[in-house]
């Protein structure tokens, strides 16, 4: 079951040149991580008087042919994804393939925080979207 809006991702290849303005957004840097599978680096921004609430997350690549790389090659920076926290990942992936969400991943992989596994889907027409599902190994996360 989907429990809510885990983060935004937003890709980047200048994750310093980005932070400024989440900064004057009222959002702070509270983690980073590398998610190895996809090729990309992390940061969580959150608004640090109001933990709980959706992150924003900044996406660049660490490695030259990460998703991310082409992505940002071939349309430029901006919103990337939408990451919803579910409860159980594997059913969550087979329930939505089954609605016609095309899967990018076989199977779920490590994300870029602690405890983190994601499955990345994608809504095509007329959406458009990339959709990330995330579980948490220890208890629901969101943000």
């Amino acid at each position: 079951m989907i429990l809510g809006i885990d983060h935004i991702g937003l890709a980047t290849d200048d994750p310093d040149g980005v932070a400024p303005f989440l900064t004057a957004l009222g959002l702070a840097a509270t983690d980073r991580g590398e998610a190895g599978a996809y090729g990309v680096a992390c940061e969580f921004w959150h608004r640090p008087e109001a933990p709980g609430q959706a992150a924003i997350e900044l996406v660049s690549p660490v490695q030259e042919d990460s998703s991310i790389a082409a992505r940002l090659a071939d349309q430029g920076p901006g919103i990337y994804h939408v990451a919803f926290t579910v409860d159980d990942l594997e059913a969550d992936l087979a329930k939505l393939r089954a609605q016609g969400f095309t899967a990018v991943d076989r199977e779920p992989c490590a994300g870029a925080r602690p405890g983190m596994r994601v499955a990345f889907l994608y809504a095509r027409r007329p959406a458009g979207l990339l959709v990330e599902l995330v579980q948490y190994e220890d208890h629901p996360r969101i943000g």
